[in-house]
């Protein structure tokens, strides 16, 4: 989620180093040779899971506002893969904003009104609809759920405050899980002293940043040569921590070429807010008249996790500048339905989803608690 927030210094210091290779000449190789791109930097979410040789099913979702989310499907694992593929149902989903959810029935991508979302109406109407849609393709009466980071947030609201949809859920798997982000030591800890009038002024009121042909200038063109890989991946985990030894830099032109995917500057300024107050709560819409319009109460109303009764399983990572070990210390005595948990010292934010050892650190964990679950 957070990839967002660290934008602005990413784009800079990026953009000077692209400026070298300008000024300087890249007939030469002086910034070392060009590495072969990888196909999956041009790829959507369906190619990329077919190129690894899986089966793949992409759905639109509607959510009850209007917007229009991508979900795609694994049915089950690969052919013929022997012991080596567990097989499960997988589902994919997206949220409003992002690169493969940026549609709505109502209003176009470049309205205003489009944009005037949170992680708010993320647990309220997109995660919804996306369970909502799979129980009824697959006939399943409860699904496990795995979020990382905002993934685990919404997960937090939706099944706090949505009994019917808990009830759906067997067991939420939260990995570098956030709900407060008090003592959060990234860069978005910086934004909180900027005011609303002057963060929209400097960001706009629609996407905050968005997936665009720079990303995949850098992808392509800076972040494959060699000498320039770290400095690259120092950039991409400014916000989230760093752990060099264990990222598989041959990817990071794939990486770089998908993230960020965006998401809406309201959503952002709510995570400020959430920073400069230290609690889990909703949208501040900046005045008692509005949020009464929204909520009927002069203040935004608290998110209550220890009313959320889903078994939840968290992971954590001690070097994570986003999810703060001391938030999760105070988040884990909240869940009442707490059945395991995990602080992987040596993990940042990103490690979780790609530590070229997030498989035995967490994966497999998972995998075996699901199968043991089905027992």
């Amino acid at each position: 989620m957070f990839s967002n927030a660290n934008s602005r210094s990413k784009m800079w210091l990026l953009l000077t180093m692209a400026s070298l290779i300008s000024v300087l000449g890249t007939t030469h190789g002086l910034f070392g040779k060009l590495h072969p791109g990888s196909p999956e930097v041009t790829m959507n979410i369906s190619q990329m899971i077919t190129y690894w040789g899986y089966p793949n099913e992409e759905y639109e979702v509607v959510t009850e506002d209007g917007y229009i989310l991508e979900v795609n499907r694994i049915p089950y694992g690969k052919k013929n893969s022997g012991n080596t593929d567990a097989g499960y149902d997988v589902w994919l989903g997206n949220s409003r904003g992002n690169t493969w959810a940026r549609r709505n029935l109502y209003y176009s991508p470049d309205s205003v009104e489009f944009w005037a979302f949170s992680f708010d109406e993320m647990a309220k109407y997109d995660l919804p609809a996306t369970i909502d849609f799979i129980v009824k393709k697959t006939g399943q009466k409860q699904l496990h759920y795995v979020g990382h980071s905002q993934g685990t947030t919404i997960g937090f609201i939706a099944f706090s405050t949505n009994p019917s949809l808990a009830k759906r859920i067997k067991t939420f798997y939260a990995l570098a899980p956030v709900a407060t982000v008090k003592y959060t030591k990234s860069l978005i800890n910086k934004l909180r002293f900027v005011p609303q009038s002057l963060f929209k002024f400097i960001f706009g009121d629609k996407i905050f940043y968005p997936h665009n042909f720079f990303d995949q200038f850098l992808a392509t063109e800076v972040c494959s040569r060699e000498m320039l890989n770290l400095l690259c991946s120092n950039a991409l985990f400014i916000i989230c921590g760093f752990d060099s030894k264990n990222f598989n830099t041959s990817r990071l032109d794939v990486y770089l070429s998908h993230n960020p995917a965006g998401t809406s500057v309201q959503n952002m300024f709510h995570w400020t807010q959430a920073v400069k107050s230290g609690k889990f709560q909703a949208y501040d819409w900046g005045s008692p008249v509005q949020n009464r319009m929204h909520y009927d109460q002069s203040q935004p109303p608290y998110y209550n996790v220890t009313a959320m009764n889903v078994p939840i399983a968290v992971w954590n990572g001690g070097k994570d500048l986003l999810a703060d070990p001391q938030d999760v210390g105070l988040l884990l005595p909240k869940l009442p339905n707490l059945i395991y948990h995990k602080e992987i010292p040596f993990y940042n934010h990103l490690d979780f989803i790609w530590a070229m050892d997030a498989p035995q650190e967490v994966y497999n964990d998972i995998v075996s608690m699901i199968s043991e679950d089905k027992k």
